[in-house]
């Protein structure tokens, strides 16, 4: 099923695909990173790299390249984009073995992208510490401009934030079909981005997980499609466990 069967498709950027946040306009990009155009950011989540190599560690095979193409997909946003300051709100790493598993190839890409502009690691669940030698500064969490940059979301919050974490996908149901597909999903004081990393699953913004950080009934969900970001609404959802 055609992704314009559930609402009409949008390009990046249109007033339809924007979010915003205390009066600020995130723009939510198809390849799962969010361009905060004002402060010329680029942010991006749950890269997961070498969760493949983790993965093989567990003696169950898969492709060993999750790490290049993620890396790929990374530096085409930013090459798009050009950012002044570039955000990853944390498991960047999939474990803390993945930053002595990833090829000297991969270091290379990561050092050439940090050139020429802020480079901030956001520490994870899965990569509580990133050693100096990747370059940039580490932080637990990040203020810029009243919104808080972190990896988990929580419950509580005075300000405005930007998180992962969680992985949400949007199940999408229309005249009996369903899709599921990675998502932002966004309230007027929280926003929650998608997994990047290749190998990353999801939980659907309609499981109970969300609700202790969404009460609203609307949300502002942008699922993403190969080349366009799609707004979808509440009532095309579909239960999280169908």
């Amino acid at each position: 099923m055609a992704l314009g069967q559930f609402s009409e498709p949008v390009h990046d950027p249109t007033p339809e695909a924007v979010l915003r946040l205390g009066g600020r306009e995130l723009i939510p990009d198809c390849s799962g990173a969010l361009w905060w155009s004002e402060e010329k950011t680029l942010v991006f989540s749950d890269l997961h790299l070498e969760k493949g190599s983790s993965i093989a560690r567990r003696s169950s095979l898969l492709p060993p390249f999750d790490s290049d193409h993620s890396l790929e997909r990374l530096k085409n946003a930013i090459t798009r984009y050009a950012p002044n300051c570039v955000i990853l709100l944390g498991d960047s790493f999939h474990d803390t073995q993945g930053l002595h598993t990833i090829t000297a190839a991969n270091r290379k890409v990561l050092s050439v992208l940090q050139q020429g502009r802020d480079w901030i690691w956001i520490s994870g669940n899965h990569d509580p510490e990133i050693p100096t030698e990747f370059g940039g500064e580490v932080h637990e969490q990040l203020t810029l401009r009243g919104i808080d940059f972190r990896h988990e979301p929580q419950e509580s919050i005075d300000r405005f934030e930007i998180s992962g974490h969680l992985h949400p996908v949007a199940v999408v149901a229309r005249k009996g079909r369903r899709m599921r597909r990675r998502c932002f999903i966004a309230d007027e004081h929280r926003l929650i981005m998608p997994a990047f990393g290749a190998y990353t699953g999801g939980l659907s913004i309609q499981d109970i997980a969300f609700q202790r950080y969404f009460t609203g009934t609307e949300k502002g969900i942008r699922i993403l499609g190969r080349d366009r970001v799609y707004p979808v609404r509440n009532r095309d959802l579909a239960a999280a466990n169908l």
